[in-house]
Parts: C-alpha cells; structure tokens; sequence
C-alpha cells in the first residue's frame, strides 16, 4: 500500500513528523519525537498487513529549510526499514 505524503509545506522537524502521522494514519499517541517515529514506523500494527510504502514528494523542502531535521528523519526512516520488513520510503 503507497502512502502519500506531500512535503511541500514541510519545512521543520515537527511539521514533518506530523506529516508523516498522516499520511501513515499513526494512532493518536503517537508521541511526535524521532523515538516515536521509529516505534511506529516498526510496528504498523493498526495498518493492514502487507507492504507499507511511504512516497514523500517534494522531501528537498524539508532537506533545504531544515537540514538536520532532514538527516535525522532520514536516518529514523531507515532503521525502520532495516527493522520492518513490511516497510519502505521512497523520496521524491
């Protein structure tokens, strides 16, 4: 399943994170820290099983107006591939 998340008005850490909640549906105590990030990104137990894509267009917004906020998502989405199988990002 491919979850759209469009970043073009996303431009710090917490508006990301919020976007990403989104487009994953995240439940409602989803904490909006990198540690929650990763914990729901590795357990996407309130999705229907299966392969879980998410597809963030326009990620440079977030990489130019907030590049360490960028880097450290990135590095958040990437744990959680390596640790969830049924997960996988895309950028765009």
């Amino acid at each position: 399943m491919r979850h759209v998340l469009d970043g073009s008005a996303l431009h710090d850490r917490l508006s990301a994170l919020d976007g990403i909640a989104a487009a994953l549906s995240f439940p409602d105590y989803f904490g909006r820290n990198l540690d929650a990030l990763r914990d729901c990104l590795v357990d996407l137990s309130w999705l229907p099983a299966g392969q879980h894509v998410l597809v963030w267009q326009h990620s440079g917004v977030l990489r130019g107006d907030d590049p360490q906020a960028y880097q450290r998502i990135v590095a958040v989405l990437d744990q959680a591939v390596e640790e969830n199988p049924e997960f996988r990002y895309q950028l765009s």
